[in-house]
């Protein structure tokens, strides 16, 4: 039996399982009847090495039994035909066979370049945008699509205290480096925390707790980050001393509240981003904060319920605000994201 254009040798009806050569043939005819092993047993074999899109086993036999047909089918045999042959059939089953195999490598080379393609755009995007809008953006596109929704989240807002006077008496690579150096160690803690961070803003990290995937306990593991970052400053300050670069200290604010979230810009280019008096108001409550200080409002002080340590309570009036805004010096969390400056500093 002559194989069909363009094709590989077909393995011969009756082929002894010893003589199954280490090179893949395109497709198997299999015969139930063999001396020494049954075709059935050599199927088992074959199913053994080579799954049953990617090797095609075609059963010839002059066995009809319904019991022999549904155990070669159980066993992984693609299609079974009977003797005596009818020759341009058993050309079309094989051709058909033949077919299957090729668009399954086609399916397969295709998801291996789809994985790979997402797997650069992760690595090339994951250092610019959270894994959250990443992975976002490869599910479906409508991830790309221009809008938004109302949302409640907790928004940190962290910045290096008197950043400006130190980088004014260093040259651009160094301050560079001296940003680097606090943005990498906080981005790690951010993360354990399922922090998104938004942007980096300079000397500064907004960072959103709810958006875009939705967080349990969002402003306790808000409150509890920014607490951890405190205590991740010291291996900042390790790292600029290193460099001989000079130590830092840090502020966080934290606020609780409503925001539009989703896709700002334009077609041409957007960024995921927030909107609302609660992105200002945190970065208000930020700019009243001393190096290791956490300071909150009273929105995140109830949405944490009884589980804060507070230092001290204390109006502030930040710039287009009416009213004065309390907010609060937190030191600890308790519960499952239990952390206290005291314990380690």
């Amino acid at each position: 039996m002559n194989a069909p254009p363009g094709r590989g040798v077909l393995i011969p009806l009756g082929f002894a399982h010893r003589s199954f050569c280490s090179t893949q043939p395109d497709l198997v005819l299999l015969d139930i009847n063999m001396p020494g092993m049954s075709g059935l047993e050599v199927l088992a074999l074959i199913r053994g090495k080579y799954p049953i899109a990617e090797l095609p086993v075609i059963m010839a036999t002059a066995r009809s039994d319904g019991a022999d047909i549904v155990e070669a089918l159980r066993l992984g045999a693609n299609d079974y035909v009977t003797k005596p042959l009818d020759f341009p059939v058993m050309l079309a089953r094989t051709r058909t066979q033949l077919q299957l195999r090729d668009a399954h490598e086609r399916i397969r080379r295709l998801a291996s370049d789809v994985e790979r393609r997402n797997a650069f755009i992760r690595g090339v995007f994951g250092r610019y945008l959270s894994d959250d809008i990443v992975e976002t953006l490869l599910a479906s596109p409508a991830g790309l699509t221009l809008g938004g929704e109302k949302r409640e989240i907790s928004i940190l807002m962290a910045d290096i205290r008197g950043f400006s006077g130190a980088a004014a008496l260093l040259p651009a690579d160094r301050v560079v480096a001296l940003i680097n150096n606090f943005l990498a160690v906080m981005t790690d803690v951010i993360l354990r925390f399922e922090g998104t961070i938004d942007e980096f803003i300079g000397d500064a990290i907004l960072v959103l707790f709810n958006a875009p995937a939705s967080v349990a306990d969002y402003a306790v593991k808000a409150v509890a980050c920014a607490l951890e970052m405190q205590l991740a400053i010291p291996e900042v300050n390790r790292r600029n001393a290193a460099l001989d670069l000079p130590a830092i200290e840090a502020g966080i604010g934290i606020h609780t509240g409503e925001v539009v979230v989703g896709n700002i810009g334009s077609e041409k280019r957007a960024k995921y981003g927030v909107v609302g008096s609660t992105v200002n108001l945190a970065s208000r409550i930020e700019s009243f904060t001393a190096g290791g200080q956490v300071l909150i409002s009273a929105a995140t002080r109830d949405a944490c319920g009884d589980l804060l340590s507070v230092r001290d309570c204390f109006d502030v009036h930040p710039k287009g605000w009416r009213e004065p805004v309390s907010v609060y010096d937190v030191d600890g969390v308790q519960g499952d994201h239990a952390v206290h400056l005291f314990r380690k500093l």
